[in-house]
């Protein structure tokens, strides 16, 4: 739902600016479900990062730190990558770190919310 709204609808007038470097939505449906996909696999493994990172702490509160962490790797990694690579302005290279940013930190702050971890197993003493 972010990402058709952001990416989809808010966005999507930029995009089209630079239609030798992104697809037409027309064509991009095609696409989709490699896009879900990919992005199915993302999560997941965030989710797994998260878990082995867990430091016990309030869900809503770690999973915000955590997407803030996330969001930061996704600004540097792609958006200011893409930027140096890709042919399109700056504002674009901007909208897309801002919602990247913010994207992957409501991601990190759901799993926060979702993740339950695994109650330790009890040790128990043998009776003498």
């Amino acid at each position: 739902m972010y990402g058709f709204a952001v990416y989809g609808t808010l966005l999507a007038g930029e995009f089209g600016r630079y239609p030798g470097v992104y697809r037409s939505n027309e064509a991009g449906q095609a696409y989709l479900p490699l896009m879900f996909g990919g992005l199915l696999i993302a999560i997941a493994v965030a989710a797994v990062i998260y878990a082995k990172g867990y430091e016990g702490g309030n869900g809503l509160g770690e999973g915000i730190r955590f997407g803030v962490l996330l969001g930061v790797f996704v600004v540097a990694a792609f958006a200011g990558v893409n930027y140096a690579v890709l042919n399109i302005g700056r504002r674009l290279a901007l909208y897309v770190a801002v919602a990247g940013f913010i994207e992957w930190t409501l991601i990190g702050a759901t799993i926060g919310l979702v993740y339950k971890p695994a109650a330790a197993p009890t040790r128990r003493t043998a009776a003498v």
